[in-house]
């Protein structure tokens, strides 16, 4: 029983089913886990140990009767912007530090109607704004395959829970790569929905027009059995698309790698700021898929320069909008002794958000200021439209589009980038959020530091099966998804 932790999905379903072990026995495993390892990686934020183990006994009850689905009684992670009725759900940030959220985002409620175990809730960067989980009130989440480097974010606690065995798997959101890039620097796979894919319902908002919720697991079999739960149109999301679910998992071997035209795009191999590990460990995987049948298709990205600076535009801008509701007034942090309503705002809002939430939000008010809203938020806009054309171009004569999913590898913690290299180190995430498009990590290797590096493929328009199904049959090829951290090693 001491290796519970290193069963796939499939392994633990089948595991419940059959009596091997019980869904009590597996949620204080990974709760005495938590216990043993978490100080040393910090991911959590808040543990459900007593609702845990009640739903568990629940699970079990299901299990034993027959009314069992495929995933009841397996434990799960949420990123802490999801709602959670009863629960603290904080995105990470002062100004919720306090709050109870009465009713539970349609991700997590359809996680419970499936019978999974909420461990608990796990850190990101504040309000999803950031790549480092480095957050200012809840400390650094630490990467599991070295101690002294940042998991990536904003979804870094929900990588770092997994790549540290401290769940599963775990949901995650992405609004400019903060699934992708935490999975790369921590070596899962993560995936990004088509917008739409996913219910935004309950979800803390960031960027609203970007904001995707997707699962964060070791394979691509792992994600697929969370995307059949998180997947689907809800009628409480009006961005929802009501468009028929795959059975993400029975797809994956749907699509052949043998004739799939995978686009090169010469623009990001010539990135300045590329490291030559992260290449050469892409380039490889590349070659690897070409001996499984797949063809290279060198491919014109031509709006790549354009990514960061039109997100840096319409995000910041989305975020001074959806944030202007923490005001210190209905609910969230509040200032002590206010003199006046001025005073209440400007100290509430100073005192609750970090330095880089600030950051955002004067850029985007900035940028929707009467003076200059046509000069920048308008025109960014029209380019958002031109970098979705430049992919839609590009898929009229490739399947997919292969990329790293980050120009380095995990930074150290306190680095201290500035804000410009951090965002230029979202060169090949933004664009997908900018057009709405699927895309996912595969751990590919490691850097001569042994830090895992990833190869990002980005997909058409709902081709969440096609990108699950071809990273599945890499890692039936490869084995560099089921490379463990030193401390994930450790029994409870």
């Amino acid at each position: 029983m001491s290796d519970l932790h290193r069963l796939s999905i499939r392994e633990l379903s089948e595991g419940l089913a059959q009596a091997k072990f019980s869904s009590r026995e597996l949620t204080e495993h990974y709760l005495k886990r938590i216990a043993k390892i978490d100080t040393q990686v910090q991911s959590y934020i808040t543990v459900t140990a007593e609702q845990a183990l009640a739903q568990a006994n629940a699970a079990d009850a299901a299990i034993k009767a027959g009314h069992a689905t495929t995933l009841t009684g397996l434990p799960i992670a949420h990123k802490d912007i999801f709602c959670t009725q009863g629960i603290k759900t904080t995105a990470g940030s002062k100004m919720l530090d306090n709050f109870i959220s009465p009713y539970d985002a349609t991700v997590v409620a359809k996680g419970k109607a499936a019978g999974l175990v909420t461990l608990g809730k796990v850190n990101m960067d504040e309000f999803a704004m950031g790549s480092t989980s480095e957050n200012p009130h809840f400390g650094s989440t630490k990467n599991p395959w070295n101690l002294e480097h940042v998991p990536g974010g904003s979804s870094g606690g929900s990588a770092a829970v997994v790549a540290a065995d401290l769940a599963p798997f775990a949901t995650g959101t992405d609004t400019g790569g903060s699934i992708r890039q935490p999975a790369s620097f921590c070596g899962l796979t993560g995936l990004k929905p088509t917008y739409g894919r996913v219910s935004r319902f309950g979800m803390i908002a960031y960027a609203s027009s970007m904001d995707q919720g997707g699962p964060m697991a070791r394979s691509a079999e792992d994600c697929a059995y969370l995307m059949n739960v998180m997947a689907g149109h809800d009628a409480k999301d009006s961005t929802s698309v009501q468009k028929e679910v795959d059975d993400y998992v029975s797809n994956l071997n749907d699509t052949s790698v043998k004739g799939l035209r995978i686009g090169i795009p010469k623009q990001y191999f010539n990135v300045q700021g590329l490291d030559a590990d992260v290449k050469a460990r892409v380039e490889e995987s590349l070659k690897k898929l070409e001996e499984m049948g797949a063809t290279l298709v060198e491919i014109d990205l031509n709006m790549t320069e354009a990514y960061v600076p039109t997100y840096y535009l319409i995000a910041p801008a989305e975020a001074s909008s959806n944030l202007q509701r923490f005001d210190g007034v209905r609910y969230g942090y509040r200032c002590e002794n206010p003199v006046d309503l001025m005073d209440l705002y400007k100290r509430s809002r100073s005192e609750g958000f970090g330095t880089e939430v600030q950051r955002r939000i004067l850029i985007g008010t900035y940028a929707l200021s009467a003076g200059y809203y046509d000069a920048y938020y308008v025109k960014a806009q029209k380019v958002r439209r031109l970098i979705q054309q430049d992919f839609l171009k590009a898929f009229e004569n490739v399947d997919v589009i292969a990329a790293p999913s980050a120009p380095t590898t995990a930074y150290k913690i306190g680095a201290n980038l500035s804000p410009t290299e951090m965002y230029l180190g979202d060169i090949y995430t933004l664009a997908v959020n900018l057009a709405g498009l699927p895309a996912i990590n595969a751990p590919v290797g490691f850097d001569k530091n042994n830090l895992p590096v990833g190869l990002q493929l980005i997909g058409n328009y709902w081709s969440e099966s096609q990108l699950l199904s071809v990273v599945h049959q890499y890692q039936q090829a490869t084995d560099w998804h089921t490379k463990r951290a030193a401390i994930a090693e450790e029994n409870a």
